[in-house]
């Protein structure tokens, strides 16, 4: 399983010398199956960059799963390039969220005046698939999915290929219990002995005493999550909009100065763009 960070920015996408080293684009992850599959998680504006290499590859059938439709999520997905190209297949989970499918929240989008083009002016075969729920496979990887606790609700996934496993819980509040959401026990059980968790990381504790309820984990409640569920490697993800690279790069610093304290053996980083990790 080879995965690939496309966008790990929360809320707004951001540019400017001071994002240069983690990126400015919103989520977006590329995962590529031992059996040739292409899965993608999330059309944040990260998806735009996996586009352009994809329509130049011999690569013309993908999978889209997504975690949950607010706008950093789903703004680039009308920039996905092989949208353009009648050799695509596109194979997009359609799910309730918020109580609207997938097609017809990107049916909403993609008309005016939010965007002068829909879905049916796409050239792609485009296949909502509501089988991509609950537990599925796409060709040798395994999928699990679990409720993400945050505002309006989401998905969280698990995907397994021969023995390795990486979970990835963007958008997931740890410190507070939202509607349609699970518990901090939930979600340790969920990531227990993973290879490579990407969990939602945006504020400091200073920072959450001020946000709880805002959908988005402290890092301590993070890596309080990671050490208890003997988690192999774990990304900080959701970066906050406003975090430069001098100031992620201390919290990462202290991140492991405290494992270190704690005589853990976890290996910490931010997640970002262009990161690629194989499994």
């Amino acid at each position: 399983m080879d995965i690939k960070c496309w966008g790990s920015r929360g809320s707004i996408s951001v540019s400017g010398k001071q994002y240069l080293k983690y990126g400015g684009d919103t989520t977006c992850i590329e995962i590529t199956a031992e059996s040739g599959e292409t899965i993608i998680i999330d059309a944040g504006t990260g998806i735009r960059h996996i586009g352009n290499p994809l329509v130049k590859s011999n690569i013309t059938r993908y999978h889209l799963l997504f975690t949950h439709a607010h706008w950093d999520h789903i703004l680039g997905f009308v920039f996905f390039k092989p949208l353009l190209s009648s050799k695509a297949k596109i194979i997009i989970q359609d799910y309730k969220f918020s109580g609207i499918y997938t097609r017809d929240i990107l049916d909403e989008v993609m008309k005016p005046p939010f965007f002068p083009i829909g879905l049916k002016d796409m050239k792609a075969d485009i296949k909502f698939e509501k089988a991509l729920n609950n537990t599925f496979s796409i060709g040798s990887i395994r999928v699990e999915t679990i409720p993400l606790n945050h505002s309006g609700g989401g998905l969280g996934y698990k995907f397994i290929e021969n023995g390795k496993s990486f979970v990835f819980l963007t958008d997931n509040e740890l410190g507070f219990n939202h509607p349609g959401g699970l518990g901090f026990d939930a979600y340790l059980d969920f990531s227990r002995n993973v290879d490579l968790l990407f969990h939602d990381g945006e504020y400091t504790e200073e920072e959450y005493k001020q946000r709880r309820g805002w959908g988005h984990s402290s890092i301590c409640d993070v890596l309080d999550l990671a050490v208890k569920a003997n988690v192999k490697k774990l990304g900080l993800f959701h970066m906050n909009q406003d975090r430069t690279d001098d100031q992620m790069d201390k919290i990462i610093n202290d991140c492991q100065t405290d494992l270190k304290k704690k005589d853990s053996v976890l290996d910490c980083f931010a997640a970002s763009c262009n990161m690629a990790i194989h499994l």
